[in-house]
């Protein structure tokens, strides 16, 4: 078995860089193809410990796009083949299971998810059209199991929230559910945690992060109130589900001395890391951080 890689099919949070309707200062560089920025798509990891079975975590919106532009995840084999072993979701918000509809094709694979998530599957009639070819698997936290291809995985919990569309009036936030998960990947000794979404760290979580070799996290926004201050909503980082990177309490605060890789991604179009050479991305950048980018491939 060969060592793990991830690939970054997207590194963008939900509606992508830049966000189809939004001319806030971040997304006019992007419109105007200023070279500081680069067009990202909507969060999603490829990761694969032979080269040949591939593992999905989180399908997006964008996901044929993204096959598009990743050769290793095209069919080879007429008539109809893929090297997608299966998918692993960390929740039910939109950008993370639109893409199984690009997956209806009646290729076979298996999803692996937390009951709640099936769950919410399973009640929007549009998701059969994946058909029985596609083994749906729920998955307890924090019990092993294999993906694909010599990899071993775990889920487990996050302080987060229910998908956008699920919530109530008054929704229950930095809640530890299987509704919101995290996925640590291992391929020998070595481990690799997927975090796109955090509304509070936690002292287990901080453990789990710090034992991994790479680990990509929440970067959504910079500061809490980024959505409200660019005019583009009217709710905190917080409210949303994610913690803000900067400011007390903050990711760059939470995880300061953690070792090995940390990774940025599900950032979104407001926030100004995306500006190579901005104030915000130094200070990520002088933390230990690195911003994922789509295409970023990463050899553990």
């Amino acid at each position: 078995m060969g060592p793990l890689t991830a690939i970054v099919l997207g590194a963008a949070a939900g509606g992508g860089f830049p966000q189809w309707n939004c001319a806030c200062p971040v997304c006019r560089l992007a419109w105007a193809g200023d070279p500081r920025v680069k067009r990202a798509t909507q969060a999603s990891l490829a990761v694969s410990a032979d080269g040949e079975h591939w593992v999905l975590l989180n399908a997006s919106p964008d996901l044929r796009a993204q096959l598009l532009a990743t050769p290793v995840l095209q069919p080879a084999r007429p008539p109809r083949s893929s090297p997608i072993s299966s998918v692993i979701l960390t929740g039910a918000e939109i950008d993370q299971i639109a893409g199984l509809l690009t997956l209806r094709e009646r290729q076979g694979f298996a999803l692996f998810a937390t009951a709640e998530t099936l769950n919410t599957l399973a009640a929007n009639p549009m998701l059969n059209v994946l058909g029985e070819e596609v083994r749906r698997c729920a998955v307890a936290g924090d019990a092993p199991f294999a993906p694909a291809g010599g990899i071993s995985a775990e889920l487990f919990s996050v302080p987060g929230k229910i998908a956008l569309y699920l919530e109530g009036k008054d929704p229950a936030l930095a809640t530890e559910t299987g509704a919101n998960v995290g996925i640590e990947l291992r391929c020998g000794t070595r481990r690799l945690v997927y975090v796109p979404g955090a509304a509070a760290m936690t002292p287990a979580l901080r453990a789990r992060l710090q034992r991994a070799d790479v680990v990509l996290f929440d970067g959504t926004l910079f500061t809490d109130d980024e959505m409200i201050a660019t005019g583009t909503g009217d709710k905190t980082g917080r409210r949303m589900g994610h913690l803000p990177l900067s400011g007390d309490g903050g990711t760059l605060a939470a995880l300061a001395g953690l070792g090995g890789r940390r990774i940025l991604i599900h950032i979104n179009n407001t926030n100004p890391i995306l500006i190579e050479g901005s104030a915000e991305r130094r200070t990520v950048e002088q933390a230990g951080f690195e911003i994922a980018y789509d295409g970023m491939e990463i050899a553990l």
